[in-house]
């Protein structure tokens, strides 16, 4: 019982983090039969094939562990495009809470799931210019889920 409110706490924390309104239908998603580690390893060669940077690997579930959760591993995976993130900054600054783009990684059992938001809920019709960014992450997202997806 503790496992399956935990799971959902998480998906909860999920929704939040990545969609700003709270719909599920603005989350990209893909499950992958690789273990954790060869599933962020893979997802990280994957982000630098598509010409992407990490910043960083944020560790969720350290927190959790410490507060007496029992859970697998969930690390969120921030990277960007050095000379996107420079024009994003200076011209679509209501985008600046957005980047570096996400990817949230977790272990379920056997499986390993990848979330993130669709970047096209942050469309703004003031600035039409962004959404040629926006489209760009939405389709490199969606190559980087596929090709999480095939190396089951």
């Amino acid at each position: 019982m503790k496992n399956h409110n935990f799971k959902k706490i998480m998906f909860s924390i999920f929704l939040i983090l990545f969609t700003a309104s709270g719909y599920a239908e603005e989350l990209l998603m893909v499950r992958t039969k690789q273990n954790f580690p060869e599933a962020m390893l893979k997802l990280q060669d994957t982000i630098r094939d598509y010409h992407y940077s990490i910043s960083r690997v944020q560790r969720i579930d350290i927190g959790l562990t410490k507060s007496g959760y029992e859970t697998d591993k969930y690390r969120i995976v921030f990277f960007a495009d050095k000379k996107e993130v420079s024009v994003i900054t200076n011209n679509y600054p209501h985008l600046i809470p957005h980047i570096p783009w996400k990817i949230a990684i977790f272990a379920e059992q056997q499986d390993t799931l990848l979330v993130s938001a669709d970047p096209m809920q942050f469309s703004d019709k003031k600035h039409p210019g962004a959404d040629k960014y926006l489209l760009k992450w939405k389709k490199d997202l969606k190559k980087i889920f596929n090709d999480m997806r095939k190396s089951n």
